[in-house]
């Protein structure tokens, strides 16, 4: 009973290494690329046109390898699997596919393309992004909450200030706080805005300047050094956890060789 489980449990360590691997891993981005130009392909009727069976034939087979790929992670890995958020996302995305595309959840078809997100699991890189912008989200809650303070405060005054004169733009606290993310954003904020409003109310860049320079001088620069901060230290934990494991392997390497040479020694050798 002893030998049975540690050959499952070998084999399943074999197994996953295997899918760990650096060409496993090139070859589900290799396939994960080909699906997102399929996927691209078949919004062009005349691809379609051309070369429709073939395209959905390529789409369905992608579906499949990835179908295959998370079963044996599932094998594999066993209840571990579900330890993984990454492990969880790509569970979810292949499962959308899966499902039926008629009748009401004909809406899953336009879908399909989330796979292309599982190109997030598959490279480092990417993978040290979204760790450090989910990090950063407990800080940028509070920039968020600080930002709809200087938001609900700016709406108010405009929609009094100009709200008479520009009820298309500042009529109501709605509309004064879309042409104010307008402004934040500095898409046509001065000529298509602030200047016509200063037609009637000359001083009205008194209101406008300060507006900008703390929401997307100061405030929006906030949300980018979190993000910055939260990248490098995901970052740096990645680098740590690499040193150490290096560390642990030389470490069991030397036992190893002591191990040898006392069992050298024990023997007269």
């Amino acid at each position: 009973m002893t030998t049975a489980v540690s050959e499952s449990a070998g084999w399943r360590a074999r197994l996953e290494a295997r899918l760990e691997s650096a060409p496993v891993r090139n070859f589900i981005l290799a396939v994960i690329l080909v699906n997102a130009a399929t996927l691209g392909l078949e919004t062009s009727p005349t691809a379609m046109e051309r070369a429709g069976p073939i395209l959905l034939a390529i789409d369905s087979i992608c579906l499949a390898i990835f179908v295959v790929e998370i079963g044996l992670k599932l094998a594999a890995t066993g209840g571990r699997f579900f330890r993984s958020g990454w492990n969880v996302f790509d569970l979810l995305i292949v499962a959308i596919a899966l499902l039926p595309s008629t009748g009401g959840l004909s809406v899953l078809r336009a879908m399909r393309v989330l796979r292309v997100l599982r190109v997030l699991s598959i490279s480092p890189s990417l993978r040290r992004v979204v760790q450090g912008l989910v990090d950063a989200l407990p800080g940028m809650g509070s920039v968020f909450l600080l930002m709809a303070i200087v938001f609900y405060i700016g709406a108010v005054m405009a929609t009094k200030l100009f709200g008479g004169a520009f009820p298309e733009w500042f009529g109501t606290l709605g509309r004064s706080g879309y042409t104010l993310f307008q402004v934040m954003t500095l898409e046509s904020w001065s000529m298509g805005i602030v200047r016509p409003v200063m037609e009637t109310y000359p001083f009205a860049w008194a209101f406008f300047v300060p507006f900008i320079m703390v929401t997307t001088f100061a405030v929006v620069n906030l949300l980018v050094g979190l993000v910055v901060n939260s990248m490098q230290s995901a970052h740096s934990e990645e680098a740590d956890a690499a040193t150490g494991d290096y560390r642990n392997e030389v470490l069991e390497r030397l036992r190893q060789i002591e191990a040898r040479l006392a069992e050298r020694e024990r023997r007269g050798e």
